[in-house]
């Protein structure tokens, strides 16, 4: 959200106006670190509780939880350097951030797990390396810019300006709020069908971040690229790109469904461990759960384009309906379909909540427009 106005400023031609969104954005997102850092380890028991977490898995799911939520000044860190350097035009630094970071991840839990057998906490340590290496790689980027230092005035927080910022980021927070309550919800639905479904699951949402890094970081530069077209007043430059984004985005996704259903079980191997019984059930779950996602990819990929298409223009309060159309299909399909063809009714919970907010976000931009 905070880096709507720093797009839309520095296409303006607005130097001073971008040191000022720079600056208010770093001690704005200062606070809201230290903040959501305490609420989430309070929260950790509560919320297992209200998830219905099985016993036997309780104490490593808050172990990790733990590790992980210590490590949120991290994850505010990345995204606010990231969308720092997206606002000028730079998706590229933050694209190889996120796939080195991807990368990392993966290397480092394999390390941590398999050779020194640090389990869970082993698994919580290596995501926090991996994202803590994508801040120092912006971080180093962004050392370059000068446009993007902000002077000690602009630290200072000016009511006004932190408003307008609270009003493009909020909506945005709310967003992502809904969805991930939503998806917290078909967690515990999930968690009544055992530890090995559970593990199979679980497992595909581990790749689900892979498949999903073009789309975000596509979306990154849409939101960018409309931003500060909006603010240079070419509207039909951003009518232009979106053409583009759209064709390049559903032709990557094209190319990444081909790839995961050729070789998407050799992922999962990697994430699921057990007696051979275990291993073979929680593999074809997580291998049937992937494909039905990896063939409907291009729904995702619109889904972003779209959002971020929006969130360009200034735009925050649809894609923030659009997280709560997410929301209700999810819940909807999560609660309902089991209830007529089983377990396999979960796995569609996820591609249904991407259609329904990928029809309206599309609807919107082309009626904004």
């Amino acid at each position: 959200g905070f880096s709507i106005r720093m797009a839309q400023q520095f296409g303006a031609k607005d130097e001073d106006g971008l040191h000022q969104a720079v600056g208010h954005s770093i001690v704005l997102s200062a606070l809201l670190a230290v903040l959501l850092t305490i609420v989430f380890q309070a929260a950790v028991r509560p919320v297992l509780v209200i998830l219905q977490t099985p016993e036997d898995i309780k104490p490593d799911t808050i172990l990790y939880l733990r590790i992980l939520f210590t490590g949120i000044p991290i994850v505010v860190a990345y995204n606010l350097l990231a969308s720092m350097l997206r606002a000028i035009g730079d998706s590229k630094t933050p694209l190889i951030a996120t796939a080195i970071a991807a990368a990392s991840n993966i290397v480092l839990d394999l390390l941590f797990v398999c050779v020194f057998g640090w389990g869970i906490a082993g698994a919580a340590e290596a995501t926090l390396i991996a994202q803590f290496i994508s801040v120092g790689y912006c971080f180093f980027t962004i050392r370059k810019l000068t446009l993007l230092h902000p002077r000690r005035k602009d630290l200072r927080l000016e009511i006004e300006l932190s408003g307008k910022l609270m009003l493009l980021g909020l909506p945005m927070a709310f967003q992502n709020f809904i969805i991930a309550i939503g998806s917290m919800i078909v967690q515990r639905l999930i968690n009544s069908f055992g530890v090995i479904f559970i593990a199979g699951f679980t497992a595909t949402n581990k790749l689900y971040g892979i498949l999903e890094i073009a789309a975000v970081s596509f979306g990154y530069a849409v939101t960018t690229y409309v931003g500060q077209n909006l603010g240079a007043g070419l509207l039909d430059r951003v009518k232009k790109g979106m053409h583009s984004a759209t064709w390049i985005a559903l032709l990557t996704s094209v190319v990444i469904t081909v790839f995961v259903l050729i070789f998407g079980k050799y992922g999962i191997a990697l994430f699921i461990s057990g007696t051979a019984e275990e291993v073979s059930i929680s593999s074809q779950v997580a291998i049937h759960y992937l494909n039905i996602m990896s063939i409907c990819l291009s729904i995702l990929y619109m889904l972003h384009i779209y959002r971020s298409a929006l969130m360009g223009l200034g735009d925050t309060i649809m894609p923030m309906a659009s997280g709560i159309m997410e929301f209700l299909m999810r819940i909807g399909v999560a609660l309902f379909l089991p209830l007529i063809i089983g377990q396999e009714g979960i796995f569609y919970a996820e591609i249904t909540a991407w259609a329904g907010a990928a029809i309206l976000l599309v609807t919107t931009y082309f009626l904004r427009m």
